[in-house]
């Protein structure tokens, strides 16, 4: 549970530069507007890029809410494992 959680922990570092990448391309359509039928398509990409881009923020969060859930759980049960072997040790002596 603690490679999981250190693993979700760890997806925005992953993602962070390609984010950062895709956000600054979804300014870069100007090619687009050259061509006149294209300029509602082009303002149609940027919108979705910026939508993207922003369930992707969205989803690092619930990511990172979720390693420290299952950071928290795996504690709960190594201090379980403890507590388990410290009472069969206590009835055994």
């Amino acid at each position: 549970m603690h490679k999981a959680a250190s693993g979700l922990r760890t997806v925005g570092q992953h993602t962070a530069k390609p984010l950062q990448e895709f956000t600054a391309a979804s300014y870069a359509l100007d090619a687009l507007g050259a061509l006149g039928s294209l300029l509602g398509a082009k303002a149609e990409i940027e919108k979705g890029m910026t939508t993207l881009s922003e369930l992707t923020r969205q989803l690092e969060e619930e990511w990172e809410a979720e390693a420290k859930l299952i950071g928290d759980v795996s504690d709960a049960f190594d201090l379980l494992d403890l507590l388990l072997a410290a009472q069969a040790r206590a009835q055994k002596g």
